[in-house]
C-alpha cells in the first residue's frame, strides 16, 4: 500500500504557524465509524481520541466542545455551566458553514469563524491526545496542554460515559 501524504489543512497551518509539535495519523475513514473506528485503526485508546463537536445554543450561536471519544456530552450540564438555556448539536450543514470543515473532519483549529471552545477538563490530564486534523481520516497527535494558548478553551465537566 502506498503511503498517502498527509493533507495540509487550515488546522495544520495553525499548528505549524505556532510551532506546535504534532504527529500525523492517517486512517481509512468509515462513515459513522467515529472515534471507535479511528482508535481501533490507529491502535490508540478511544479515551485519547478527542471529538470536535459543533453545537449551538438557543439563539443558534455556535460553539465547539472537545470531548473524549468514549464519552458523551451532557448538553443539559453544558448549558447549565455556560449560562445558556439550551444547547443541541447543529445540523451538518450549519457545522460546515461555521467551521469550514466537513462533519467527520472537523478540527477546532483553523475554523472559518472563531468559535468559543469548551474542553472537557479531564482531557488535559492525558499525556497525548488525537484530534481531528481537518479532514476525514486524518488525526494529529499532540500534548493537550499545547492547545491552551491556541484555543483558549473554557474547561467544563460535562462528560457522561457512553452506555
Amino acid at each position: 500500500m502506498q503511503q498517502e501524504k498527509s493533507p495540509v489543512t487550515p488546522a495544520i497551518r495553525v499548528l505549524r504557524q505556532h510551532k506546535i509539535d504534532y504527529t500525523e495519523h492517517l486512517y481509512e475513514y468509515v462513515e459513522k465509524g467515529g472515534t471507535a473506528e479511528s482508535s481501533r485503526q490507529l491502535a490508540v485508546p478511544e479515551h485519547a481520541v478527542i471529538k470536535t463537536l459543533v453545537l449551538e445554543d438557543e439563539t443558534k450561536k455556535p460553539l465547539i466542545v472537545l470531548m473524549h471519544g468514549d464519552c458523551e456530552t451532557s448538553t443539559r450540564n453544558l448549558a447549565r455551566q455556560t449560562g445558556r438555556k439550551h444547547i443541541e448539536p447543529c445540523t451538518p450543514e450549519a457545522a460546515n458553514k461555521h467551521t469550514g470543515y466537513l462533519v467527520g473532519g472537523t478540527s477546532p483549529l483553523g475554523t472559518k469563524k472563531r468559535l468559543p471552545v469548551y474542553m472537557e477538563k479531564s482531557v488535559l490530564q492525558l499525556p497525548r491526545i488525537y484530534l481531528n486534523g481537518g479532514k476525514r481520516g486524518f488525526l494529529v497527535g499532540l500534548d493537550p496542554q499545547s492547545l491552551l494558548p491556541l484555543l483558549q478553551p473554557i474547561l467544563v465537566e460535562v462528560a457522561n460515559p457512553r452506555t
